[in-house]
């Protein structure tokens, strides 16, 4: 289960501290796409995620899209925002993160994972040693097979709080 622990949690992606990120030397973020940077249902990037990544690419940071969905919805988010991606991850699998961090030009100790899935994202990381962080879904709205996983995270949530294994406040 240790495998399922995130290393960080947040409400969302713009309550993470990215400056402690980079003190930490974290150089690269691999980013989910639906309900960790937009809803499943929505197309295309808000304001107010073109000004966060905007700053975040200002900082320095390398920014890749990793999801386990099809070719059509991811390119058509990522590239009208010139960020590479890598569509049919496959998360938890390795390759997805491994290729990931080859076009960041990073290494395992200067690259995070944010997602909002213990069971694809936080998994995937941690099998990898890298940074893992996990936000808060921001909609209720999932595909089929997440949620199915949102199901398995509920126990496993459970099962880390009856450990005092959670380092971070409860999702609702």
């Amino acid at each position: 289960m240790k495998w399922m622990i995130p290393d960080l949690f947040a409400p969302s992606i713009y309550r993470i501290d990215y400056r402690a990120l980079w003190q930490r030397g974290i150089r690269g973020l691999i980013f989910d796409l639906d309900n960790t940077l937009v809803e499943t249902t929505r197309p295309d990037a808000t304001p107010e995620l073109l000004e966060w990544l905007h700053q975040l690419q200002e900082m320095g940071f390398h920014v890749v899209i990793v999801s386990n969905n099809n070719r059509t919805r991811v390119s058509q988010f990522a590239i009208p925002l010139q960020i590479p991606y890598i569509h049919r991850a496959r998360k938890p699998l390795a390759p997805a993160f491994r290729q990931a961090m080859r076009e960041m030009q990073t290494e395992r100790e200067e690259t995070a994972v944010v997602g909002d899935q213990l069971l694809t994202d936080v998994l995937g990381g941690n099998r990898l040693h890298l940074y893992t962080i996990l936000v808060a879904p921001i909609s209720e709205q999932d595909a089929f097979f997440t949620r199915f996983n949102r199901q398995m995270e509920r126990h496993i949530f459970r099962w880390m709080h009856r450990r005092g294994l959670t380092r971070w406040e409860e999702k609702k």
